[in-house]
């Protein structure tokens, strides 16, 4: 169900998504209302799970990890349990960055991030294929990022 808001709010949503670290006051003089109310909806939102929370966009490549790679998961089993089951087993691995589940020929496509092709391949061998229920992984390494836009299209 798509949230009730109004100009006010979509605009408190386009400038946190655009710096959330700015202050309350920077924030209520951008969006044009004093600061109490502007907390007031901040909080409201949050409070909604509109706003799920604030994070740091980190270059993995500045850290080392240089290698992206995604892999298309089939399970052998798509029962609910099986599903849930592997669902918390990709919770545990920290290449893990996202974990989509899918319609058609693929059950879930992950996105890995790594040091290299060799630790990515560990953790291939070692971790995701002895995984219980996965029946096939297919990968593809990506060569160039063309677009990393980790926020929601906001006119």
């Amino acid at each position: 169900m798509k949230a009730a808001l109004d100009a006010i709010d979509w605009k408190i949503l386009r400038e946190l998504q655009a710096d959330g670290r700015m202050t309350n006051v920077e924030l209520a003089r951008r969006v044009g209302i004093s600061a109490p109310p502007c907390l007031r909806r901040v909080r409201a939102l949050e409070e909604a799970g509109i706003i799920r929370g604030y994070r740091a966009l980190v270059d993995e490549k500045a850290l080392g990890y240089d290698v992206t790679v995604f892999a298309m998961i089939g399970l052998t089993s798509q029962a609910e349990a099986d599903l849930v089951a592997f669902e918390a087993k990709v919770r545990e691995w920290p290449l893990v960055r996202e974990c989509h589940m899918m319609s058609g020929e693929i059950d879930f496509v992950l996105k890995c991030v790594a040091p290299s092709l060799r630790a990515f391949q560990t953790f291939v061998i070692e971790e995701l294929t002895a995984a219980p229920n996965v029946g096939s992984v297919k990968t593809a390494l990506a060569i160039r990022r063309v677009k990393d836009e980790p926020v929601v299209p906001i006119a």
